[in-house]
């Protein structure tokens, strides 16, 4: 993973099974189950105009490179969806919140 100063985020570039690469930005790692994962949005690649997000099982390795799995099963791709749906809800919930600590200080 790259931190590229240009923008808010970090992004990773994926190597798909067609053989493309795909540029992502990291939207979140969090938790579902007993493992982390990672949730991607393509920014470069055939994917950019879909509302495809990428939801890969995360681990690090004993380099403390990151590791991402396929999920593969319909149950833990269920449990996954359900927990970042949660994680956007939590992130609109953060971003307003900082938003009105923004203005509050903005008003004093």
């Amino acid at each position: 993973m790259e931190n590229n100063n240009e923008k808010d985020f970090d992004t990773v570039t994926l190597s798909l099974d067609n053989g493309e690469e795909c540029e992502c930005a990291i939207i979140r790692i969090f938790p579902a189950g007993e493992h982390q994962y990672i949730a991607l949005l393509p920014i470069s690649g055939s994917y950019v105009d879909s509302d495809d997000v990428f939801l890969y099982r995360y681990t690090l390795s004993d380099k403390n490179e990151p590791i991402l799995e396929n999920i593969e099963s319909d149950e833990e791709y269920e449990i996954v969806s359900e927990a970042f749906d949660e994680e956007l809800d939590a992130m609109e919930y953060e971003e307003l919140y900082a938003e009105e600590d923004e203005a509050a200080e903005d008003a004093n």
